[in-house]
């Protein structure tokens, strides 16, 4: 199968069968976003969702953060993962926030990189949900499911996946493929064990059509 036809199948599959996917981080303002998704690094958003009403109401905007400090930072995500280096960042990024942006989340993947705590993948998940921008935010999950699938051929970094996802997804469907490809990851691809007798996607898997299955399900 050419790859632009399994793009295609997989866009179409996906939008009569998924056709709302959204962020499962909880979140009411960019600020809040930006804080959840840096938090969300090798951590669940679960467990992200059960810190961040807490450290909201006591930092509800950039400044509350910026004037406080890591260590009670600290004590509000101590649950999380990195808790010590997420506090840092927080309040450095908060900082950054204030004195560089005046408050305001930016809205490009370059701005945002320069914030701490913010990588690409972060940059390009505000940059998407908050503000629209055709990019393609590449976790474990999307990076998993896009080799698997066949969407991404010999991809060695995210950066490398993004650029081929990016290359044959439309600039307006990336935004919600993110969210199909992140949730297939969480739900269905998963890493260890994948669902393929469940998966609706099996009939244009490029693992599956190799193996009968996933090259992880045992």
């Amino acid at each position: 199968m050419l790859k632009s036809e399994r793009y295609k199948r997989l866009i179409a599959w996906f939008e009569e069968n998924v056709p709302i996917a959204e962020t499962e981080l909880r979140y009411d303002n960019p600020y809040q976003l930006l804080v959840a998704v840096i938090l969300s690094a090798q951590c669940t958003d679960k467990r992200v969702n059960t810190v961040t009403p807490e450290l909201f109401r006591r930092y509800p905007v950039p400044e509350k953060m910026a004037e406080s400090s890591p260590e009670e930072i600290y004590t509000y995500i101590k649950s999380v993962s990195y808790p010590n280096n997420k506090a840092a960042n927080l309040h450095k990024m908060a900082q950054r926030l204030v004195s560089h942006y005046g408050s305001v989340v930016p809205d490009t993947v370059e701005e945002l990189t320069t914030l701490a705590g913010v990588g690409r993948k972060t940059a390009n998940v505000v940059a998407s949900v908050v503000y629209r921008k055709p990019a393609m935010a590449v976790d474990t999950h999307v990076f998993r499911v896009s080799a698997r699938l066949g969407l991404t051929t010999r991809a060695k970094t995210p950066l490398q996946a993004e650029q081929q996802l990016v290359r044959h997804i439309p600039e307006e469907k990336l935004a919600i493929a993110h969210h199909w490809l992140i949730l297939h990851g969480r739900y269905v691809c998963t890493a260890r064990k994948p669902h393929c007798d469940e998966c609706g996607l099996s009939f244009l898997c490029a693992s599956y059509k190799k193996t009968g299955f996933s090259e992880n399900n045992s």
